[in-house]
């Protein structure tokens, strides 16, 4: 069983619904923590590489990040 924080499943969820979407930082910061959020962008990589981890090597096979732009879940 894996166990993971409201935001982080929320992530996956968010993932989950468009895999290849491609979702900036800014555009999970939106989606997860609401347009209120005034703290750090770089937050959403803190909460996706945890996220990786607890999904283990699934996890970091198909959570991709694309460089300059943000984070997608891989089509498979």
């Amino acid at each position: 069983l894996i166990e993971l924080t409201l935001k982080e499943f929320k992530i996956l969820y968010t993932f989950c619904k468009t895999p290849g979407r491609v979702y900036s930082r800014d555009k999970l910061l939106d989606v997860i923590w609401g347009m209120d959020y005034e703290g750090d962008i770089r937050t959403v990589d803190s909460h996706v590489a945890r996220l990786r981890t607890k999904l283990g090597e699934w996890g970091n096979k198909n959570i991709g990040t694309v460089y300059g732009t943000g984070y997608k879940l891989n089509k498979n």
